[in-house]
């Protein structure tokens, strides 16, 4: 097989270096370890330089989650596989580059194969619940007659660590252009419109979670809701998401009520915020559209 690791930086700090460390001790070693630099100042790119990855430039403000993944995905014409990585997802095993990519030949219907991600040594229980929530101990193949158990879920994946059969995510239509977030989400939807599968890989693992404040949190949930506005008809397919969010709300604090109560209060108001902003989010896309 032929692989290509890709990973977008931009001023990757002290946890960029045990990110490029965890790759170099994997067991499986890519043709092309491909590096995107969006205006580092820190010195993330050179020492991917350094670390012998193929680093390319653009300036920051053409960087976009999706446009800028697409670019990578064209850079490697030659490569079967091409798994993508961020630049603060630390590879938890030695194994773990390996066994994402065996996943996409031990399901054969698989375009993509995404790991587990599991939380920070210093994360606090509500950073640590959203990684156990959407981050189980058990594999899943997924396939479009799995909307109605998974509903929206079902296009779940992330770009933070997946790997794909690359001819078969160009035929997709690849990543979208001008993607502010969530192009993992669209990908995965659009293959398993075409008959295709995502591979949930339990035991192929980083080391990845954020601390997010509410406001930045907040921020996050009005881009997620501007695209599912902007990609209404591609994910209305894969029903309403509001199901999905009331499952991970009475998950978290049922997780809370047993290891931090303290912090329901919280937790209350971050649903609400996230709520607010998702709501206002897609409301703006609709806004912008209505003639003047």
């Amino acid at each position: 097989m032929s692989a290509a690791l890709i990973v977008p930086i931009k001023n990757g700090g002290p946890r960029w270096k045990k990110v490029i460390s965890s790759i170099q001790e994997q067991s499986l070693r890519p043709q092309r370890l491909v590096v995107i630099d969006s205006g580092s100042t820190d010195g993330s790119d050179e020492l991917a330089k350094t670390a012998g990855f193929e680093v390319y430039a653009i300036p920051p403000g053409q960087f976009d989650h999706g446009g800028t993944r697409q670019m990578a995905v064209e850079m490697v014409p030659e490569c079967e596989i091409v798994v993508f990585l961020t630049q603060d997802a630390v590879l938890a095993d030695a194994d773990s580059l390996e066994r994402i990519v065996s996943a996409l030949y031990a399901y054969p219907q698989a375009a993509i194969a995404y790991g587990r991600q599991v939380p920070r040594s210093e994360a606090g229980p509500i950073e640590r619940h959203a990684r156990l929530f959407n981050y189980p101990e058990q594999s899943i193949e997924k396939r479009l007659d799995d909307i109605p158990t998974l509903g929206i879920k079902t296009a779940f994946s992330s770009n933070s660590f997946a790997a794909y059969r690359r001819a078969k995510l160009v035929q997709a239509g690849g990543f979208p252009r001008n993607c502010a977030m969530a192009e993992d989400m669209i990908a995965a939807a659009r293959i398993l419109l075409q008959g295709g599968t995502v591979v949930y890989v339990a035991n192929a693992r980083v080391i990845h979670s954020h601390g997010f404040t509410p406001l930045a949190e907040a921020r996050r949930y009005y881009q997620i809701g501007r695209m599912h506005a902007q990609q209404h008809d591609l994910l209305a397919k894969f029903q309403s998401p509001t199901s999905e969010g009331q499952r991970f709300v009475r998950s978290e604090l049922n997780f809370l009520a047993r290891h931090a109560p303290w912090r329901i209060p919280e937790a209350l108001l971050r649903t609400t915020l996230k709520l607010c902003a998702y709501r206002w989010g897609k409301r703006s896309v609709y806004l912008m559209e209505q003639p003047h």
